[in-house]
């Protein structure tokens, strides 16, 4: 996928399905795991065919059944949209993120513990 190129909310929850999937999966078959959506058929099918213009996933044809597997690692791109994020909301300071979790009201008390035993190890 080109560096570039940025996945729209829409096509990340697609991708989220494929790669929940883990096997190539058919347009209906997407559609299926998103059930809880309202989307429509030929919806997903365009977002398939707009993360394979972008390169994040490849298909193969099943007789006249479309398959579609993804090619973006789901690690790399959770990493690099987090770089992304730190990058832009504080200066790249992950120091400066982690500050703004620990003072927000989200955070438990076991939230905190296992980052600490996280960074513990």
């Amino acid at each position: 996928m080109a560096q570039n190129q940025e996945i729209s909310g829409a096509e990340l929850t697609v991708m989220k399905a494929l790669w929940q999937g883990n096997c190539p999966m058919k347009v209906q078959d997407v559609c299926d795991a998103l059930s809880g959506s309202k989307w429509k058929y030929k919806t997903v099918a365009t977002l398939l065919l707009r993360l394979e213009e972008k390169g994040a996933v490849i298909c193969q044809k099943d007789g006249r059944t479309n398959c579609y597997t993804p090619v973006l690692d789901k690690e790399e791109y959770t990493k690099a949209q987090t770089k992304n994020f730190v990058q832009k909301l504080y200066n790249g300071s992950a120091k400066a993120l982690a500050v703004s979790l620990f003072q927000s009201d989200d955070m438990t008390k076991d939230d905190i513990e296992e980052i600490r035993r996280l960074f513990d190890l």
